[in-house]
């Protein structure tokens, strides 16, 4: 088992916690430049309303004004992972790994299966089926239904095998922050998160544990904190 440090950030500003990936994401870069191993990071949190727009993304698929978005709150930014639009905001937890995947021995079409898994796994300890549809990035519900509804996002970015950025799942996420935009570009597609699909407040330190516990397992790494 390879040790990975682990932090549980609480809620942060979008771009603090940005800039606090990219100067962990550039350390071990540099760190491997040197010919050493970085030791693998793994960040939680939850944001305050945001929207991000990746490097692939339509800024049509943003649908608010500014003056709608200054009335919710909600900065947006241009960043540099891959895929398109997506909000963050209370209650999704957020996760930010930021792995040696050549220490893992993995390339990154296994590490995005490895992240599906993981949340996969998460939510069926609580019941939920969540499954994979081809040609879409994330962890959908209710697969070949009239009502297929995307329950988490991913989106990285990878360089000199290093990673940063990485999934959001909703737990008790206002759904409704999704209307100002389409989500991950992909028109007439539902979200949902854990609370709906149960119809209950979920313990969102409940679902830390469990998705921390998914990622020591799948990735065969050790958390310390």
């Amino acid at each position: 088992m390879q040790d990975c440090i682990f932090q549980d950030l609480g809620r942060t500003d979008y771009n603090t916690c940005r800039n606090l990936q990219l100067d962990l994401f550039n350390r071990a870069i540099l760190q491997k430049e040197k010919g050493e191993k970085p030791t693998h990071q793994l960040l939680f949190t939850e944001h305050n309303s945001v929207y991000t727009l990746g490097k692939s993304a339509e800024k049509t698929n943003l649908l608010a004004t500014p003056a709608m978005l200054k009335s919710v709150g909600a900065d947006v930014y241009e960043i540099e992972r891959g895929g398109d639009i997506t909000y963050h905001g209370p209650g999704q937890l957020v996760a930010y790994p930021i792995f040696d995947l050549e220490a893992l021995d993995m390339g990154v079409k296994k590490y995005v299966e490895s992240i599906e898994r993981c949340i996969i796994k998460t939510i069926a300890e609580f019941g939920i089926l969540g499954t994979i549809i081809k040609d879409r990035v994330g962890v959908w519900v209710g697969e070949g239904t009239s009502r297929e509804r995307k329950i988490a996002a991913i989106g990285i970015k990878c360089s000199r095998y290093m990673t940063m950025h990485g999934l959001a799942l909703n737990v008790n996420t206002d759904l409704s922050m999704f209307g100002h935009i389409v989500p991950c570009g992909i028109p007439d597609k539902e979200v949902t998160s854990i609370e709906k699909e149960k119809e209950r407040q979920i313990d969102i330190e409940n679902v830390k544990i469990i998705l921390g516990k998914q990622f020591e397992s799948i990735f065969e790494i050790n958390l310390k904190k």
